[in-house]
């Protein structure tokens, strides 16, 4: 399944969560914000970005409830 949808990850603790959470899903996930692209599942990746932003967020995966399990996150 590839779907995209927009996060929120404005604070430390939102970013290890989210992570926490991804890096157990099989698949790639991608965060773009304008030109910049990070592996989501990257604690540092994700850091480097401006978390004050939402973030676009790329999902290549066959696992079907990952959405459900980000919703917290997506904006």
């Amino acid at each position: 399944m590839e779907k995209m949808v927009y996060v929120q990850l404005g604070q430390i603790q939102d970013v290890k969560e989210f992570v926490n959470i991804i890096i157990q899903i099989d698949g790639d996930f991608d965060l773009a914000l304008d030109r910049y692209v990070v592996d989501a599942k990257s604690i540092m990746g994700i850091l480097s970005l401006d978390l004050s932003k939402k973030l676009q967020l790329r999902i290549d995966t066959s696992q079907e409830d990952v959405l459900e399990q980000i919703k917290k996150f997506i904006v």
